[in-house]
């Protein structure tokens, strides 16, 4: 039996070269479920001009553009979307057997609903605690807040009918209630690019300490604590130097916050870097990652750490504690101290970093992108009765 899939989340796409790409990485985890399915067809809101996304959508896939607007955070413009939105998604709806949505998010309520009155399978995707991401994403916004809870709440509603897949096993706690779930990791990482064995990390003594981080810059993930963190581990005595990939609307607040604490010659703010281009040799060059968000599902991020045989440093929030499990020291969210002696330690000690970098290259040889998506597809397959 054939398996026909559509893919919504709310990614924004460009034109580049006849192509349309995405500047976030989790449509690499949606493309690579073409070699799973029969026919793929990817959703999105499509932007005017042509954009720097680093993605595209892979050449045997189909892609939906859906009218843009800028942000939900803009709801006038977001409601003039909603038409050609719906009418745009039915004609997917029609040429596929099942559908996954992820959310929650208004437009992917209003496809669920739709696909279901006209008889598709519909499986429910969940990335993260929205509620949470709201409260930091947007502090002092009330109705934003309850706009949240309140998208959240129908989207465990519609769980009750729509299985559903959820990134780690906090998220899997909380969607308990669903017809079935399935937690899985949106991992990146493929199996021939894990490292065959911890790489050699010799440091001559005149080395600095180069600690990595990797994510966009936006409130929820806290990365102003950065610079505190580089200023606490320069104070213990650390000849620390760090590398911030990723772009967001703290660029600048960071970039301040280095210099007021006297640390902005010790950082770089290198702002995006594809998976597929430099990002890869910097995981490599490193001495550490280091994680700082508010919240999370379950960070790709670590599981790119762990594939080069990174030491990884990360807040316990979301996922985090029980996926990394020992494979990483595991710190409170916004506490630099906590997070600068964990990167002490690791400076001092190579024998650590050795057996952190072991135990996350063996978690990460258990959630690869290919095992992951296989897992994802084959979840939507028996959703559809073709498994």
């Amino acid at each position: 039996m054939t398996l026909r899939l559509g893919v919504y989340s709310d990614l924004e796409f460009w034109q580049r070269d006849g192509r349309p790409v995405a500047q976030e990485s989790f449509l690499l985890f949606a493309a690579a479920l073409r070699p799973h399915v029969d026919a793929l067809v990817v959703a999105g809101r499509l932007a005017e001009g042509a954009g720097e996304g680093a993605y595209a959508v892979p050449e045997d896939a189909e892609f939906v553009a859906l009218p843009h607007y800028a942000a939900l955070s803009r709801p006038v413009a977001a409601l003039r979307a909603v038409r050609g939105s719906l009418r745009a998604f039915g004609a997917l709806v029609d040429r596929v057997d099942a559908v996954w949505l992820l959310g929650p998010h208004p437009l992917a309520v209003a496809f669920a609903l739709q696909a279901r009155r006209r008889g598709r399978t519909v499986v429910l995707g969940v990335r993260q605690d929205l509620p949470a991401y709201v409260r930091t994403r947007h502090p002092g916004r009330p109705d934003l807040l309850a706009a949240g809870y309140a998208l959240e709440g129908a989207w465990r509603l519609l769980a009750r009918a729509c299985p559903v897949v959820v990134v780690g096993p906090d998220l899997a706690r909380r969607y308990r209630r669903a017809s079935a779930v399935l937690p899985a990791v949106v991992s990146l990482v493929r199996a021939g690019d894990v490292a065959a064995a911890v790489p050699a990390r010799r440091r001559s003594a005149d080395e600095p300490f180069r600690i990595l981080a990797v994510g966009r810059l936006d409130p929820e993930k806290n990365p102003l604590l950065l610079a505190d963190v580089l200023a606490a581990l320069v104070a213990r005595g650390v000849d620390a130097r760090l590398a911030v990939c990723g772009t967001g609307t703290l660029h600048d607040a960071l970039a301040g916050r280095l210099a007021e604490l006297g640390v902005a010659g010790r950082a770089e703010l290198l702002g995006h870097v594809s998976l597929d281009g430099a990002l890869q040799a910097l995981y490599r060059d490193s001495d550490a990652l280091l994680h700082v968000s508010w919240t999370e599902g379950v960070p790709q991020v670590l599981f790119e750490a762990f594939a080069a045989g990174l030491p990884v440093v990360a807040t316990a929030v979301g996922g985090v504690p029980a996926q990394v499990g020992d494979a990483a020291v595991v710190v409170p969210p916004g506490n630099a101290e906590r997070a600068a002696d964990a990167l002490a330690s690791l400076a001092r000690d190579a024998a650590l970093g050795e057996r952190l970098a072991a135990r996350g290259l063996e978690r990460v040889r258990a959630t690869t992108l290919e095992g992951e998506t296989g897992r994802v597809a084959a979840f939507i397959a028996a959703a559809a009765g073709r498994g």
